[in-house]
């Protein structure tokens, strides 16, 4: 079986978009725990909060990694589980078979296919924060909380978020985001 994560209701055909990638595919995982960070985009969701103008595509957001083949979620700022996730509902597609499937090397259980998944389940999920907090307890998922970070993290985190920040002179939206979550490391940048 495979996995996708959505907002979107009632997909029957899971059809390929331009992402990360810069050419459209579909995305799916083995493992349906670690589609649960696609159920919300963290960029996204600040935006909308502050009444932030949205213009051209959302930049993606994911403070994950995979730590001995489990997906592991970082917070990057105090509480930022719980300010990307609770509330967020979404829907999880599953497939029996993809199309053209190929594995993804550099993320554990993820595949791609350039071609259109006939999608065969659904399930609702009415708030990803929950969801996420259980696949921990049952030890599907890894959380990191902002509190446990080694001072190493935090160190890449500044380092990152500067790069970042500076490399988003054309994304309004993903340096509202930076200013907004890091104000700290943000400030005095252009």
């Amino acid at each position: 079986m495979f996995f996708h994560a959505s907002s979107t209701h009632c997909i029957e055909v899971l059809e390929p978009r331009v992402s990360n990638h810069g050419r459209p595919l579909v995305y799916l995982s083995k493992k349906r725990e670690n589609v649960l960070p696609y159920l919300s985009n963290a960029v996204e969701k600040y935006c909308k909060e502050t009444g932030f103008t949205h213009e051209g595509p959302w930049q993606k957001w994911g403070s994950y990694g995979f730590f001995e083949g489990k997906l592991q979620l970082d917070e990057y700022w105090p509480n930022a589980l719980e300010e990307t996730y609770k509330g967020v509902s979404g829907y999880i597609y599953a497939a029996e078979t993809v199309p053209g499937l190929e594995e993804m090397k550099d993320i554990p259980d993820a595949v791609i296919t350039s071609q259109p998944v006939p999608v065969m389940g659904c399930e609702y999920v009415p708030d990803a924060y929950e969801a996420i907090l259980i696949a921990a307890e049952l030890g599907q998922i890894l959380i990191r909380r902002y509190e446990e970070l080694p001072d190493s993290m935090l160190a890449w985190i500044d380092k990152n978020i500067k790069e970042e920040y500076r490399g988003a002179k054309d994304v309004p939206t993903y340096r509202h985001f930076l200013k907004g979550k890091f104000p700290e490391i943000t400030a005095g940048l252009e």
